[in-house]
């Protein structure tokens, strides 16, 4: 008998930073819910329980566990952010990660979980079983010109590197080829289907929401998710989430990244 599980993870709460987030733990509880109703059983990490330890483990448990025509889905909302590239995949020398809430960890471990890492633990699925992963994050190395405060209650979820990383790492950044740019490789690339909040120029929004704080990506996504059938396929549903983003208010482009059998799955199935 197959199985539907899920690990959702919000994080509000980076401390050290000063680049605290507000709508990540309500996206994280408002995607666990919608998940649940569709039979999915859930494990939740929020804030403290977020650590890079306690992410890797959680996604490793689950994904070893599956076999033929389980689902699978993790669910990120947080900061993201880039690292220097250490094994030479990258063109422009940068990695994309997520950023843990131990991201200032005082031991100098490198508290954050990159694009690499994650392909690594997306592929120990078992290959005849769905895994969606859906991002709320920036993960571009293209957006550092933009501060992580905007105006109003809008805050962008990226990570400055300059906050977290060490001097040394910070000079192997500045060391790359000034104005080299590439299309970013998300995170965990093709491991699974994954739907996320922006285009890599662009950042993902933390924002509010008739008075609750949410990812702008988040509210569209559950909001337009209502208006579906329940065999509707996840590019259908990209569809009505690209008739809302980007917007005036929020200028960031969703994206779907995965083959064309992934996304013509039934979505949550």
């Amino acid at each position: 008998m197959s199985t539907k599980t899920a690990l959702c993870i919000g994080i509000n709460n980076y401390p050290g930073t000063e680049n605290d987030l507000s709508g990540c733990v309500n996206d994280a509880h408002d995607w666990a819910n919608v998940l649940q109703q569709k039979g999915f059983l859930i494990k939740m990490l929020l804030d403290a329980k977020a650590t890079r330890n306690n992410i890797i483990k959680e996604m490793k448990d689950i994904l070893s566990k599956t076999k033929a025509g389980d689902s699978v889905v993790i669910q990120y909302s947080g900061h993201g952010s880039f690292v220097p590239d250490e094994d030479g995949d990258e063109p422009d020398g940068k990695d994309e990660c997520i950023c843990s809430y131990d991201i200032m960890s005082p031991n100098g471990q490198n508290n954050f979980i990159t694009d690499d890492e994650l392909f690594e633990i997306y592929s120990g699925r078992d290959k005849e079983s769905k895994l969606v992963v859906i991002s709320d994050s920036c993960h571009s190395g293209t957006v550092t010109r933009l501060a992580p405060s905007l105006s109003g209650v809008r805050k962008a979820r990226f990570l400055p590197p300059s906050v977290f990383l060490p001097k040394k790492e910070l000079d192997k950044l500045r060391s790359t080829a000034a104005g080299t740019f590439r299309s970013a490789s998300p995170p965990g690339r093709y491991a699974g289907l994954l739907l996320g909040g922006c285009q890599d120029k662009q950042v993902s929004f933390d924002a509010e929401f008739n008075g609750k704080a949410n990812g702008a990506f988040t509210y569209v996504a559950l909001e337009t998710l209502k208006k579906l059938r329940s065999n509707q396929s996840y590019a259908d549903w990209f569809q009505l989430i690209r008739q809302k983003l980007p917007s005036e208010d929020y200028m960031q482009t969703p994206n779907l990244f995965g083959s064309s059998n992934m996304k013509n799955w039934e979505i949550f199935s």
